[in-house]
């Protein structure tokens, strides 16, 4: 038996006993046509009152066209019609890293309208339970997953976002190892006349990020004036190295270069000269101050490659590269440089980011707060609380 109908928008139907309702959200903007969606009830009092909330939501202009898009294709197009043509190539690999490793076969066939704030908690519980992702990664999804709803919300794809409704995974710290004065200058000097040693003391002893090595050029290097200009770096994008400008404007400094770095940077120009003139037009001569012997520009991983390797081969507390330019950090605080001097060596983008960063790993009791306060602290005698 056909359903009849029992009031405007309201038909009942008796084989199923159910109340159909039909929801009119108005023309497409694509076709002209008008979109209807319909649902039941059991009830006619539930019905009406559907009825009335859809009307009135739909006056005041807040509902959403029902649209069969899923989180894929929105992800598809929100990468390439926006992420893509306004982040740095690096940001965009690893969006892109994070959306067909994990969220895609996760939740991709989901349509965008559906997704509900328990299904995005239950991903971020099953990635670091089951994946066993640390909560700093699983926080990079939630980041990357409530912007994209963002966007679905600014082009009215979405009503809400359901990012908002979550309980975001908390970023924690990120352990920080760092060497002492003593064996800052034991690696110094195990890495004399190696193919590391501009790298170590460039990192060591000027505090500058790797992809800032490796993007130093020979003209930024200025030997009257003991001085070097930090103006681009290059960076890893999977395996696709990539050269830009610094990511602030801060980061783009002028740093003077003590003896001990100077004269490393004369050797290793020396030795280019050498190879340049040993190979010829083989030697291919882009101006970079760390090289490879036949003069194209290292890539960022064998540089760091090349580190481990020789921490590992030389007995050295374990570090990683970056580990240095921490080690530069704490040995200023200790020589008691402000903060502030630090991070400006650093290229940070204000003094709140060294802080952030350096705050715990600097003085995580506040011993020097207290000690410039009170002097000594007294010794606690036995019984004392």
């Amino acid at each position: 038996m056909p359903r009849r109908r029992v009031e405007r928008n309201i038909s009942y139907d008796e084989e199923r006993k159910l109340y159909y309702v039909n929801l009119d959200y108005g023309p497409d903007p694509k076709t002209g046509k008008q979109v209807k969606k319909s649902c039941t009830f059991p009830k006619i009092g539930q019905a009406r009152s559907a009825l009335r909330k859809h009307e009135s939501a739909r006056e005041a202009g807040r509902i959403v066209k029902p649209r069969e898009l899923t989180l894929e294709e929105w992800l598809t197009t929100w990468m390439n019609d926006v992420i893509s043509l306004s982040r740095a190539v690096t940001t965009v690999y690893a969006y892109q890293n994070i959306i067909h490793s994990h969220i895609i076969p996760a939740l991709g066939a989901q349509p965008i309208q559906k997704i509900a704030p328990q299904q995005l908690q239950a991903y971020y519980a099953a990635l670091i339970r089951d994946k066993h992702l640390s909560s700093n990664t699983v926080r990079k999804h939630h980041d990357l997953l409530n912007a994209a709803f963002k966007a679905a919300v600014k082009q009215g794809i979405l009503l809400s976002n359901p990012a908002e409704r979550v309980e975001a995974p908390k970023p924690h710290p990120p352990e920080i190892h760092y060497y002492s004065m003593e064996n800052l200058q034991r690696l110094l000097t195990l890495c004399k006349g190696t193919r590391i040693e501009v790298l170590v003391k460039l990192a060591g002893l000027l505090g500058l990020r790797r992809e800032e090595i490796l993007g130093l050029t020979w003209d930024h290097v200025n030997f009257h004036s003991h001085k070097l200009e930090v103006v681009s770096v290059r960076t890893a994008a999977g395996k696709t190295v990539v050269t830009k400008e610094p990511k602030t404007a801060t980061s783009k400094r002028t740093l003077y270069m003590p003896a001990d770095l100077e004269d490393a940077l004369k050797r290793e120009a020396q030795k280019q000269a050498h190879f340049k003139a040993y190979l010829g037009s083989s030697y291919q001569d882009d101006g970079y101050v760390f090289t490879y012997e036949d003069g194209r520009p290292m890539r960022p991983n064998y540089a760091s490659e090349l580190f481990t390797k020789f921490i590992h081969d030389h007995d050295l507390p374990p570090i990683t590269l970056h580990g240095l330019r921490h080690s530069f950090a704490s040995i200023a605080n200790a020589k008691g440089i402000p903060m502030y001097d630090i991070g400006k060596a650093l290229g940070h983008s204000s003094p709140s980011t060294t802080s952030k960063i350096y705050t715990h790993l600097l003085d995580p009791d506040h011993k020097d707060l207290l000690e410039r306060m009170w002097g000594n602290p007294p010794v606690q005698k036995e019984g004392w609380k």
